[in-house]
């Protein structure tokens, strides 16, 4: 970020840096392809942190949804972006998000909701502990509301009702190797 405007990395087709554009100019009708990350939060007893989008979300507001996403800025590590993105978005102290892994290193999608927003990322899928002791105090701009549920109830859920869940949630759990790192 740059004088507190978040900035976007674009990629190219073959996914490579492309440039950078500010984030509140990117989700459009016509969103052009940009790197970003999505995170699976579990907590010390094995349970998945949801969120719900906040209603007032230029993309899929109140959608429930993985525990957090975000977007690298230029030339920032995923891991420091997931860290990062936990203190904007889940209000969790710095450092509380640990045991940060790749899931689904090659994820990318494309999705449009319902107002003709585009989400068109190159989004590697990662899955984290939340420290002991730490606990999530919600950005209400970011998360309406969260839930600590069994990964289990998640898959089957999204599996018998994928509409009700964001997209990319729902294609990130058709990846064996996320539900493995999400089953234990």
């Amino acid at each position: 970020m740059t004088d507190d405007v978040e900035l976007v990395v674009l990629a190219d087709e073959n996914g490579r840096p492309a440039g950078t554009a500010p984030k509140a100019t990117v989700h459009t009708e016509n969103t052009p392809l940009h790197f970003a990350f999505s995170c699976f939060l579990l907590d010390a007893q094995g349970r998945l942190l949801m969120t719900r989008r906040a209603l007032g979300k230029k993309t899929w507001p109140g959608v429930w949804t993985n525990s957090f996403c975000g977007h690298p800025g230029p030339g920032e590590e995923l891991p420091d972006a997931i860290r990062r993105r936990s203190v904007q978005e889940l209000g969790l102290p710095a450092g509380a998000v640990v045991d940060i892994e790749p899931a689904v290193p090659d994820f990318r999608y494309r999705a449009v909701d319902s107002s003709g927003i585009v989400e068109w990322e190159i989004c590697p899928v990662y899955v984290a502990r939340l420290a002991e002791g730490a606990e999530p105090d919600p950005v209400p701009a970011e998360i309406d509301s969260l839930a600590w549920v069994d990964p289990a109830d998640v898959i089957a859920a999204v599996e018998a009702t994928p509409f009700a869940f964001s997209q990319w949630l729902a294609e990130e759990l058709r990846h064996e190797s996320l539900r493995s790192k999400l089953l234990g």
